[in-house]
């Protein structure tokens, strides 16, 4: 008896590893295959864990090789051969496109500019964010605009684009410059002698709050604090989780046994946005006007929508709120941070701005409007070399949710894609031998002549989420 039943067990394990064999191991060698026929080749994978072991043993030989920093040593912003040497070195051996694996999930690497280009302006549904991405980010968007796929993601950016349309943010640059003055007057009030010492980033991060809960939903950053506060909890639960390639870490088996925590301030987060979407409601029966903000509009989109029934309407509303309120105001934060610090290292930049401002608006920044922004050269200029040294966003990420075809390669379904904006930032063949220098000239006729491909400038198009959408 005892026999039979070895003998079975035996039996039933042999044909489980057959299975997983052909239904797995198979089945992303076939994919593999596709995309060698076409010319894409990469680093030859392990049987159960992909090109992972590789990853790890790369990241640790660079980590074993760097050497201390000292206080005095100049400030390189080349920083995606440190945090990401394996990209780095299989674009050497393999080019600008290559495949690689993590387990069975194939990826394809993609860093050549016309593809990037093309990858960027697609508008078919095929492409959309990779599934076990957004799995991992739901307690934090939500299926919102920046999480969702398909046509319900069409039917959202529908209703979300038009808000941040020139004429729109146009009408927000006052909302901005009553914003900021708070936060100046506070950081005036702080220097002795004409020196302060300032951690910029909490303050940031609370002024594009502000605008975003001033110009998208009608009320102040006070208002609103305790779901920005939330978020941000909710966000540093998350980021324990190594989720960036499907990696299963001890950080993610630690992330399973804080699942209570992360659901209850998901319920928290989504409690404190529909107390403000009910105060909405009732302010808009109260008094009527034709200057509709982002909210209103979100409420609207989800009452006429007659594929929605009560509760799907309440998840829309509640879920694109928090993917702008969360999405909109850190990559902003983010964003003026690093601009802050490449000046703090070159005031001669600053110099260079303030005098700029001088002339603008005679050295009054509270008369700053919309018509003077095209007038400030410089700003722009040192804003978007900021953007290219240090894009809110790492990567532009995809999955071909069927098969797609992109310029002249086919992308069998289930591959992700992923573009590394920071190499393509960075690429001496596109910017010129100057590539990881801080220079705002090379801005100085706009991004069609910075460099020798304008689709290779990214940040604009990408940096709004906390990955790639």
């Amino acid at each position: 008896m005892e026999a039979a039943l070895g003998a079975a067990a035996v039996g039933v394990l042999v044909c489980f590893l057959i299975h997983l064999y052909g239904s797995v191991w198979l089945k992303s060698e076939r994919v593999r295959r596709r995309l060698r026929v076409q010319g894409i080749n990469g680093p030859p994978p392990s049987t159960l864990y992909g090109n992972l072991p590789e990853m790890q043993r790369i990241q640790f030989g660079v980590m074993k090789m760097k050497p201390r920093s000292s206080s005095n040593e100049i400030v390189a912003h080349d920083y995606t051969s440190s945090v990401f040497p394996y990209f780095e070195q299989w674009r050497k051996e393999y080019g600008q496109i290559y495949t690689y694996s993590t387990g069975m999930r194939q990826h394809l690497y993609v860093n050549q500019p016309e593809l990037v280009k093309e990858m960027n302006q697609s508008i078919t549904l095929d492409l959309g964010k990779p599934s076990y991405l957004t799995k991992t980010l739901a307690p934090l968007l939500g299926n919102g605009i920046l999480r969702s796929n398909g046509l319900f993601w069409a039917h959202q950016r529908k209703i979300v684009a038009p808000q941040f349309f020139m004429d729109k943010v146009k009408g927000m640059v006052g909302l901005m410059v009553e914003s900021a003055q708070p936060m100046l007057r506070k950081w005036e009030e702080s220097m002795v002698d004409g020196r302060a010492e300032i951690i910029v980033d909490e303050d940031l991060r609370e002024i594009s709050a502000d605008v975003i809960s001033r110009a998208c939903f009608g009320s102040s950053y006070s208002k609103g604090k305790q779901i920005f506060t939330k978020l941000r909890s909710l966000q540093k639960a998350i980021s324990k989780h190594s989720f960036l390639f499907g990696v299963t870490t001890f950080a993610g088996r630690f992330l399973a046994t804080n699942k209570t925590k992360i659901g209850n301030l998901e319920r928290e987060i989504e409690s404190l946005i529909w107390e403000a979407v009910k105060e909405k409601e009732q302010e808009c029966l109260q008094k009527s006007s034709t200057e509709k903000d982002l909210m209103q509009l979100i409420l609207e989109g989800a009452m006429n929508d007659q594929n929605l029934d009560k509760d799907s309407s309440k998840r829309f509303i509640v879920d694109n709120c928090k993917n702008i309120y969360f999405a909109g105001h850190e990559s902003t934060a983010v964003a003026a941070s690093w601009c802050l610090m490449l000046l703090a290292l070159h005031p001669e930049w600053q110099d260079q701005i303030r005098q700029e401002l001088g002339q603008v608006c005679n050295g009054n920044c509270s008369l700053l409007e919309a018509d003077s922004l095209p007038r400030l050269k410089t700003v722009t200029m040192v804003i978007q070399e900021s953007l290219r040294l240090y894009p809110p966003a790492a990567f532009v990420s995809r999955e071909a949710l069927e098969e797609t075809q992109l310029r002249n390669i086919t992308i069998p379904k289930g591959v992700c894609l992923w573009t590394l904006i920071p190499t393509l930032h960075r690429d001496p063949e596109i910017w010129g031998p100057d590539a990881n220098e801080f220079k705002p000239e090379r801005f100085s006729e706009g991004v069609s002549k910075a460099c020798k491909f304008p689709q290779a400038y990214c940040a604009v198009r990408t940096g709004s989420s906390p990955v790639p959408g």
